[in-house]
Formats: structure tokens, C-alpha cells, sequence
């Protein structure tokens, strides 16, 4: 093996570029040419692949997005666009891949194992939704934007005693949620791994509001319904001055933590040690806070389980 191609692909997460950086800095370590593939899996097939250097890289681990831009491309799902796609690999001699991105990216990146190119894929999604990883590149990173926001919210949701209801990103996942939600001592959080029930939220609100405690913060996770929904409904069953809140594509964007640079970093590092034993078709986690790996196979036929002891507790906090 002498030529690496590194990709993004899916959605943006903090940290990608950190991983990247990673990647290359080891592989150039090892005496690899590295090359850079811009938009994910189309970039590859249109062939806008170029060399990566240490001046590049130089001032990205700090940087937010990915450098090497991202694209959704459904075409590569079919053998025809991954057929280009490795025409373009010959063409510039790459031997191998990284790909760092969520599920829809390994689908990828497990096809080019499958063709014949080695390739390790790291999971970058702030959604934590990839199964056999503790955490996923800018999970992180998401979360403190997250809590900063929900933090903000509160102080004018105690100034005009109101509750407000705040959903986050994670698509199907509710790991932000809870995270967030306890993080930001949330009266309730709401995710997609657990039924809720209205009635019972809205005479907690009502019990605590005729306490004294006349402020409130839902925390709803995006892959239940959007805040506004969940405030209307709410409001059928209580008095509230209430306000729904969408943090939005912000969580996505910023400087990556320094755990989301170190992780990223660990990752990055060894992906290029399983290339280099000539191992492909593996996606990497962090389990235990060891850098572990499994075949993606196994992944796709894993559901990503939440951890609802973040719930169970919130709720014990909140009776």
C-alpha cells in the first residue's frame, strides 16, 4: 500500500477535520501519499481527488465542518456508480480508503471493501447513532453547543416564568436529548426510545408551578415531533405560557471540543494502523475508552440503543 484517499460523507459533524488531519499525519508517517476526495462518494466518482500536505492540514484541527466538503450521492448505492468510483481510484493509484461519516457512509465504504479496496470508516455524526461506539466524532461538540443554548433559554424562561419547549438535533436518535436535557436540568426530556405521556408531564409542570417553581424546560428530541408540535399539544392540557424553540443547524457547525479533537485524533491514528495490516470492511469505536473496531456488517444489522438510565434518572430529579 502506498496512496490513502480520505472522504467525508453525510452530514457535516466538528471534529471531521481533525480525523482527517489524523489520517494523514500518520499515513505520512509511515511514508503514504495521501490524497483528499471533495464531496464524499460524488466527488469520487467525478474524480476531484487531490494530494493532501502538512501545509493544509496545518491549521485544521481546529476547524469546524469538513474541509473536504460533503455531498449526498444515492447513486453509489448502485454497482454502476461504485464502478466509476473505482475507475477513479486506478486512475490516481489509491489503494486504499477512509471514510469518515454515519451508516449511510458505511453502506459505502463497505461496497469498496467488497470491490477489492481496503477500506476503515469512522463515525462522524453529532447523533451518537452508530452502534458499537460509545461516542461518535462531534457528539461532543453538539452537545455543549446544545446546553450553551438551552442554558441561555432558561435564564429568560425564569425572567418571564414560562416553559419552553427546545428541540435538538439526532435525527431517529435520542442521545442529544438526554444528554442535553440533563446537562441543562431539564424538567422533562422527550426522545424517540421512550414513550411519553402529556398528561402526566403537564400536571408535573402544574404541581411544580403551583409550588413556586414557575419555569420549565422541555428538552425534545427532533425524531419525535418538532417543538412546536409538542408545545400545541402541550397546551391542550394545561394553562402555560409556553414558547417552542428550534436550535437548529447550529449543534452541526463551530470549533470541535477537545474531546471531539482527541477522539477524532485516536480514531484517525488507527485507521491507518488496520490499513496498513491490510484489514478493510471495519468501522471504528470507542468502547470502554478504547479504540476498538467491527466489521460493518455487524453494524448494520445492530440497532444504536440510547442510554435511557439518563432518563430514568432525569425523571427520578423531577418528581
Amino acid at each position: 500500500m502506498k496512496k490513502i484517499g480520505i472522504l467525508t460523507s453525510g452530514g457535516d459533524a466538528p471534529g471531521m477535520n481533525a480525523a482527517i488531519r489524523a489520517v494523514a499525519l500518520r499515513a505520512f508517517d509511515e511514508g503514504l501519499e495521501v490524497f483528499g476526495i471533495n464531496y464524499g462518494f460524488a466527488g469520487l466518482v467525478a474524480g476531484d481527488v487531490f494530494p493532501l500536505t502538512r501545509e493544509i492540514l496545518a491549521d485544521k484541527i481546529a476547524r469546524g465542518g469538513t474541509f473536504l466538503y460533503s455531498a449526498r450521492y444515492p447513486e453509489f448505492a448502485k454497482v454502476e456508480g461504485q464502478l466509476k468510483g473505482i475507475d477513479q481510484l486506478k486512475k490516481f493509484g489509491i489503494d486504499a480508503l477512509v471514510v469518515i461519516g454515519g451508516d449511510g457512509s458505511y453502506h459505502g465504504a463497505l461496497r469498496m471493501t467488497e470491490h477489492g479496496y481496503n477500506t476503515v470508516g469512522l463515525p462522524g455524526t453529532i447523533d451518537n447513532d452508530i452502534p458499537y461506539t460509545d461516542f461518535t466524532i462531534g457528539f461532543d461538540t453538539a452537545l455543549t453547543t446544545a446546553v450553551d443554548a438551552i442554558d441561555k433559554i432558561r435564564d429568560t424562561a425564569t425572567s418571564h416564568q414560562r416553559v419552553f419547549v427546545v428541540e435538538v438535533m439526532g435525527r431517529g436518535a435520542g442521545d442529544l436529548a438526554l444528554w442535553a436535557g440533563v446537562a441543562a436540568g431539564a424538567e422533562a426530556i422527550v426522545v424517540p426510545e421512550k414513550e411519553y405521556d402529556i398528561e402526566a408531564i403537564s400536571k408535573k409542570l402544574t404541581d411544580y408551578r403551583e409550588a413556586g417553581h414557575d419555569n420549565a424546560v422541555i428538552v425534545i428530541a427532533e425524531g419525535v415531533m418538532s417543538a412546536a408540535d409538542f408545545k400545541a399539544e402541550l397546551d391542550k392540557h394545561g394553562d402555560f405560557d409556553s414558547r417552542a424553540t428550534t436550535i437548529g443547524h447550529v449543534q452541526r457547525g463551530g470549533s470541535p471540543t477537545a474531546r471531539d479533537r482527541v477522539l477524532a485524533s485516536k480514531m484517525g491514528n488507527y485507521a491507518v494502523e488496520l490499513l496498513l495490516a491490510g484489514k478493510g470492511g471495519l468501522a471504528i469505536g470507542i468502547e470502554n475508552n478504547q479504540v476498538t473496531e467491527h466489521p460493518m456488517e455487524e453494524l448494520f444489522d445492530e440497532k444504536h440503543h440510547a442510554d435511557l438510565d439518563l432518563y430514568d434518572m432525569n425523571n427520578k430529579f423531577n418528581q
